[in-house]
């Protein structure tokens, strides 16, 4: 992962289309015309499993779906712990497979209609539900090959976060990536100064709806607040000159010619 910083590769979130869509082909092509677009300009692509709690149709099944490449630089696949113990299997047996090498291991949203993993059903009989830590030694312990990564809030109160981090670290996590930043974070500061041999990657939030992010932030962000992406981005470039930049709701038409200048 630090090769990617030295590089100054981005990492593009892409949503696999949803089981609930009204038009699966036009759905497919769109993320297979995304997936490509990122993996040809030299950026890592980064799949997200059920976000927000919505059904959606797992990364490595449209990879499969639509035989697109897993370059193994340019592919991270979020994992989280609302799976059964035989689909978890057969998700990490089908990204082993195809040549995955990046995993974001995250606690993950839930839904009504989605089973979530039992402490029993990983070895992990003294915890009382399964989170990141649990799944990541899991991972660590069966499925060594993968390069696993974790999620950082700078928003929740920091020693909480911090001793939450640790115990991340200590089952497996060898990069950081964190929640959303719409300036300079002081809790990121701390970050890397704590941590400063551990690659992390800021996230930057590229729709003009900052106000979706207050439930994140714990703050109210007016609706009709003045957000501009791109600028925040660069900002954060400056502010970040050691870190890399994982770009989310990252607009396609309008903004994916911008950010080469931005970060180069």
């Amino acid at each position: 992962m630090k090769d990617h910083i030295r590089e100054k590769r981005y990492h593009i979130e892409i949503i696999p289309p949803k089981h609930n869509t009204d038009d699966i082909e036009a759905d497919l092509e769109l993320f297979r015309e995304k997936y490509l677009r990122v993996i040809e300009s030299g950026y890592c692509v980064c799949l997200t499993d059920n976000a927000m709690g919505r059904m959606a149709f797992q990364g490595h099944e449209t990879i499969a779906e639509l035989g697109l490449p897993v370059p193994p630089e340019q592919v991270m696949i979020h994992l989280n712990t609302f799976h059964s113990k035989k689909h978890l299997d057969e998700v990490l047996d089908s990204l082993r497979d195809m040549g995955v090498k990046y995993l974001l291991v995250v606690s993950g949203d839930g839904g009504p209609r989605m089973m979530r993993l039992e402490p029993k059903d990983i070895g992990a009989e003294g915890a009382a539900t399964v989170t990141s830590v649990e799944l990541l030694r899991y991972i660590r312990d069966k499925y060594p090959a993968f390069v696993t990564g974790v999620a950082f809030n700078p928003y929740e109160p920091a020693d909480f976060e911090f001793k939450k981090l640790e115990r991340k670290i200590a089952a497996g996590a060898s990069f950081i990536v964190t929640q959303p930043l719409l300036g300079k974070n002081e809790t990121v500061d701390e970050l890397l100064r704590r941590y400063p041999d551990i690659p992390v990657i800021v996230e930057g939030w590229m729709t003009k709806k900052a106000w979706l992010l207050s439930d994140v932030v714990g703050y109210e962000i007016p609706t009709d607040a003045d957000y501009d992406p791109i600028a925040t981005l660069r900002e954060l470039v400056r502010l970040y000159p050691n870190c890399g930049f994982y770009l989310s709701l990252l607009g396609f038409k309008t903004q994916y010619g911008l950010i080469g200048d931005i970060w180069s």
